[in-house]
């Protein structure tokens, strides 16, 4: 870890325009994330916390207050710069794997190198090394509909990483998964922590899948009212 925080915000506030008389989506929201971390955030419906999640993946802008990602202010980059941020910081995985059903596994983890003009015989390369890293370098060739849900999902996660982002946020990523298949993957994102030193911010509803996680931020009326071990998910 460094001196800089990944995540630092301070005294975040969102509110939404159209939601007449409505608390505040964020109320004064205060925190930072550390390089190397696995952060789990919890909370009820409308606690704030995928307005949280939304802002730190620059999807959405804060009303007041500051939001600094990996150093930098994001409220002071134009939208090239913001665009540039994002494709060299963050990587994304949801509950739905969105992968694109006519290419094989390999051909969806190469798509966002394509996007980024990686030549293709190193974006091949890159892809083989993520696909063997979640467990699925020999499966490879196979489709989506070839695959179980764990597999796909597996997919995803090598797709968000492929660009080396510093910073991977999982929105419910196990929500489509039964137990035994959602222990498997939340291993990955453990192993990915703990040996490649990936910063993991994963919003869950789960108690146990929290657990996987080495802190835990629960939300409640737009702030935070917890931010701990993850015994707090109990």
């Amino acid at each position: 870890m460094t001196d800089s925080p990944l995540i630092e915000v301070v005294d975040l506030v969102k509110i939404y325009p159209n939601a007449v008389d409505a608390p505040p989506a964020l109320d004064g929201v205060g925190l930072r994330v550390d390089r190397g971390e696995f952060v789990a955030v919890m909370g009820p419906s409308g606690s704030g916390k995928s307005t949280f999640m939304n802002i730190v993946g620059c999807l959405d802008a804060p009303s007041r207050g500051q939001f600094r990602l990996a150093g930098q202010d994001v409220e002071a980059l134009d939208h090239n710069q913001l665009a540039d941020l994002r494709n060299r910081t963050l990587g994304f995985v949801f509950q739905g794997f969105n992968l694109l059903p006519r290419l094989s596994a390999l051909e969806n983890v190469m798509l966002p190198l394509v996007y980024a003009g990686v030549a293709r015989a190193e974006r091949r390369e890159r892809a083989q090394r993520m696909l063997a890293a979640t467990g699925l370098g020999t499966l490879g060739d196979r489709r989506p509909s070839q695959l179980s849900g764990g597999q796909q999902q597996r997919v995803a996660i090598a797709r968000a990483l492929v660009n080396g982002p510093l910073l991977l946020l999982a929105d419910e990523p196990t929500g489509n998964l039964d137990t035994q298949t959602s222990r498997d993957v939340m291993e990955v994102f453990t192993r990915l922590n703990r040996e490649q030193g990936i910063t993991v911010l994963l919003v869950t509803h789960e108690p146990d899948i929290a657990q996987y996680a080495r802190r835990l931020i629960k939300f409640r009326d737009g702030r935070v009212v917890y931010d701990g071990g993850p015994e707090g998910a109990r």
